[in-house]
């Protein structure tokens, strides 16, 4: 059995949605950071960093921090999601990697700079926006020659990046003006894994 410790952001939806997609039995541990509950010693002893989402899969012993990782492991332990074919994996994996390490991120300090911070910081938000286009413009154009982030299958890499359009859509960051990530959004959001994993374990709402 897999337990899954998670709140209802962006990160946390990767899993949901990959779990949903995958049809893995588990069971959701609401953490509600809001609360404070993701600095409970209980919880830091999962992830000492505090952050969601968390899996521990008791069937192998293994316990997991940080979305990418866990995408990596689900689809690695169900041979799904992943291409197996050597050049397809590498790109599915290398634009896992982007999301992670530049996509991920910089919506993240968007979000928090336009929506979160105490006062205004104008060449924070002019940064982050800029840098905002910038990655889109870059997942555009792959998504201008490719039905998927990764390629022609939809993997655990269009997971990664739908879960920060989903809620760059919610808090009203406009990414229309890229009409191929624009449409890709769309399909994915009409998988019904999908549409099951961004309510779990409650929908999003706008800041």
């Amino acid at each position: 059995m897999i337990d899954l410790y998670t709140d209802s952001s962006p990160n946390g939806f990767k899993i949901t949605i990959a779990l949903e997609e995958l049809g893995l039995p588990y069971t959701l541990r609401h953490v509600h950071i809001d609360a404070g509950e993701n600095r409970r010693p209980a919880f830091l002893r999962l992830n000492p960093h505090g952050r969601i989402p968390v899996l521990v899969d008791h069937a192998t012993g293994i316990t997991l921090f940080e979305s990418a990782a866990i995408l990596l492991y689900l689809a690695d332990k169900t041979r799904r999601l992943l291409p197996v074919e050597p050049r397809a994996r590498w790109q599915a994996i290398q634009w896992l990697m982007f999301h992670a390490a530049s996509v991920g991120p910089i919506l993240g300090q968007r979000v928090h700079f336009e929506i979160f911070s105490a006062t205004a910081q104008p060449d924070a938000i002019d940064r982050y926006r800029g840098l905002c286009d910038a990655a889109f413009g870059v997942l555009d154009g792959q998504l201008s020659r490719h039905p998927h982030i990764a390629g022609e299958d939809y993997s655990i890499a269009d997971i990664a990046h739908f879960g920060w359009t989903h809620i760059a859509r919610i808090v009203g960051f406009d990414f229309s003006a890229h009409a191929h990530l624009s449409a890709w959004h769309e399909r994915v959001a009409a998988r019904p894994a999908v549409q099951r994993g961004v309510t779990l374990p409650a929908p999003a709402v706008g800041a």
